[in-house]
């Protein structure tokens, strides 16, 4: 059996979701795991989570033969990975970085400002639907510059326009949340001011 079969068999068997697998340097494999996600129930990885299933994965690799030199179990972080379908749907709404296989091209990039060999996009993770009709997903951002600290703000200033940017799980090469942190707690929402329109690319 597969490395990638045999810990996502053993993770998704004790009730958890398999994120991320890596090897590294060293011998290190790395293994990250996730609940399970619930619509409307928030529930995080602790440490005990990581021992249960690191004792589980040490007995199942023995058994299966598997080399590394060490094993670490660990929660997703602030920077977790979107790789399925139900990733984007459980973070909908949430600050999200994205890179492109390929870059948007000139079409795409017509009238909008964006290059044309743009790949990397940060900007709040939607729904969309595509123009076959089909559900897609869509980023949507505004190059708005960040307020410094301290910096006053012109009340008569225009907000720069929201962009958005379709996409289907085929197109992309990797999506993260953003990691941003906040000590006043997750500001990840982009709200648009009410009289900004969006520009769709």
């Amino acid at each position: 059996m597969a490395l990638q079969e045999t810990i996502e068999q053993t993770v998704t068997g004790l009730g958890y979701d398999l994120v991320e697998i890596e090897r590294t340097g060293g011998g290190l494999l790395r293994v990250t795991i996730d609940m399970p996600y619930v619509p409307g129930a928030e529930q995080f990885i602790n440490a005990e989570d990581c021992e249960k299933v690191t004792r589980q994965l040490q007995f199942v690799l023995e058994v299966e033969g598997a080399e590394y030199a060490r094993l670490e179990v660990s929660s997703p972080g602030i920077d977790r990975p979107l790789r399925h379908e139900k990733d984007f749907e459980r973070f909908a709404g949430e600050l999200v970085d994205v890179t492109l296989k390929a870059p948007i091209g000139v079409a795409a990039s017509a009238g909008s400002g964006i290059a044309a060999s743009r790949k990397k996009f940060r900007g709040t993770l939607e729904r969309a639907e595509s123009k076959d009709g089909l559900a897609g997903w869509q980023i949507v951002w505004s190059d708005e510059p960040a307020v410094k600290p301290g910096q006053k703000v012109s009340k008569k200033r225009i907000a720069a326009p929201l962009q958005a940017l379709g996409f289907t799980l085929d197109e992309i090469q990797q999506a993260r949340l953003a990691p941003v942190v906040d000590f006043k707690g997750r500001k990840s929402r982009l709200t648009p001011a009410a009289d900004s329109p969006t520009e769709i690319i």
